[in-house]
């Protein structure tokens, strides 16, 4: 899986985020990994929804359209749970629960995402 991080303008909002994007890492997400800690991701690609069946702990969501704006956030999503992006999302980023607070991203907010 490839790494890069999440920008803000010049300010990196986010520093480690893997990116799922064939078949095999989008299908096992976060299944059966260690909680993601503060500054951490996965960028899940194309993905408009998530479940989270399996999990054991709470994710917070944030939905991508093709050009890296927001166009959708979901805080807190407990284990055994589905959600779809109520708008037309192309990516979904996982944050350990409370990371969106830390983020804090806008909805039509434009990220900047940079390989590492």
């Amino acid at each position: 899986m490839k790494y890069g991080a999440f920008y803000r303008g010049e300010q990196c909002v986010l520093g480690s985020v893997g990116h799922a994007a064939n078949p095999w890492t989008r299908l096992r997400g976060l299944l059966g990994r260690p909680m993601l800690a503060e500054g951490e991701g996965l960028l899940i690609e194309p993905c408009g929804s998530v479940h989270t069946f399996g999990m054991r702990y709470r994710l917070d969501l944030v939905y991508l359209d093709r050009e890296n704006r927001v166009v959708d956030i979901c805080p807190n999503l407990g284990p055994w749970r589905t959600h779809r992006a109520r708008a037309r999302a192309r990516k979904t980023l996982e944050l350990a629960a409370g990371g969106i607070e830390k983020f804090n991203p806008l909805i039509g907010e434009q990220l900047t995402w940079r390989l590492l």
